[in-house]
């Protein structure tokens, strides 16, 4: 499938910066394309045939995810979300009763600025689809899908079945899946004995170890510009997420609208370009795909307190008029593409 330019440009969130790209002695690569998006697996070399086998159950992993947890087409998250819609309880398996159960924890400590149960006004919005609609939907449709007020919390999840107390939740875990399968990539490589290795899902990205004597590098997007607006190293276990504005998105009327819903307002959040949060420890996949998105969605004023509450120490943000903002903690590790990049240092309180 040809994706369009403003497509592309989400692929290319956080493109590896490794050394040697391509054919490359020391790293085994290989690419993929699921969850809408381009993913990359690459191993640092120790035993070829052990990387392939690796590699191999990665993707199969990935496959299995983006059939079950895809928003539009066919899959098990969709027949979940026609039972709530017809208002009946369903059978549902371990692994998916456990995913909404750690997405609802995630939005609730958002104040549901991070909302999986707005499927619907994505889908109003014209995101439940490969290629992005040009038109602003009804504003009479979008006040009535607000006013419907789908949340997490109407959720429930007990003994196998789910139910939903409002008709009107649509689940769509487009951003908390990328994040979801970074982990579980992780946990996949591990047990077959891969130590280093990186992980790129759409931007979404996860290190393990070192790629030989060096560290993994990651560029950060900039958001209107081709190329990146600075570079960093990971470390083991750490992940980097990026929300931003030109991933998915369509323009009408000389403004930009683009697939990150505010639940409040019901339309695309417009305070920020991207915002991107860099975590480690347990679980960093997940919730380096998940907290971006409140920081987003929040807009620059709040941006300072939302950090603090999400008790990260390194995140970059650029906000609608192009200032960049970043925590005290991340200019250390940011290697800047522009030597007298401006910005703003947050200052947070915990």
């Amino acid at each position: 499938m040809n994706l369009p330019v403003k497509y592309l440009l989400g692929l290319l969130l956080l493109p590896l910066l490794l050394a040697a790209c391509g054919k490359s002695e020391d790293v085994f690569r290989q690419e993929s394309f699921v969850f809408g998006t381009r993913v990359e697996v690459s191993i640092h070399v120790e035993d070829a045939a052990k990387a392939e086998t690796a590699m191999r159950a990665v993707l199969r992993r990935f496959d299995e995810l983006h059939r079950k947890l895809h928003a539009w087409q066919p899959s098990e998250l969709e027949r979940l979300n026609a039972a709530f819609a017809a208002g009946a309880r369903t059978a549902i398996d371990p692994e998916l009763a456990a995913i909404l159960e750690d997405a609802r924890e995630h939005s609730l400590q958002s104040g549901e600025l991070f909302n999986p149960a707005i499927g619907n006004l994505i889908r109003l919005w014209g995101f439940h689809a490969d290629l992005p609609q040009t038109a602003v939907p009804d504003g009479e449709k979008i006040a009535a899908a607000v006013r419907a007020a789908p949340s997490m919390r109407d959720v429930h999840v007990e003994n196998g079945m789910a139910w939903s107390d409002n008709p009107a939740v649509r689940i769509d875990l487009g951003g908390y899946a990328k994040g979801y399968a970074l982990d579980e990539a992780a946990a996949i490589l591990k047990r077959h004995g891969v130590r280093n290795a990186l992980v790129n899902i759409g931007g979404n990205v996860l290190a393990l170890g070192t790629r030989g004597e060096q560290p993994w590098k990651v560029g950060i997007q900039h958001p209107r510009k081709s190329g990146v607006i600075a570079t960093l190293e990971l470390g083991d276990g750490e992940a980097i997420g990026t929300s931003g504005d030109y991933q998915r998105y369509f323009e009408a009327g000389g403004r930009r609208y683009c697939h990150l819903i505010d639940p409040r307002t019901g339309g695309p959040a417009g305070g920020m370009q991207s915002v991107t949060v860099l975590v480690s420890g347990d679980r960093a996949g997940t919730r380096s795909d998940v907290l971006s998105k409140p920081l987003f969605i929040g807009g620059p004023q709040a941006l300072a307190e939302a950090v603090a509450q999400a008790g990260l120490d390194h995140v970059l943000a650029v906000s609608a008029d192009g200032s960049v903002l970043v925590t005290q903690a991340l200019p250390k590790r940011l290697h800047w593409s522009e030597p007298r990049q401006a910005f703003t240092t947050l200052k947070t309180v915990r």
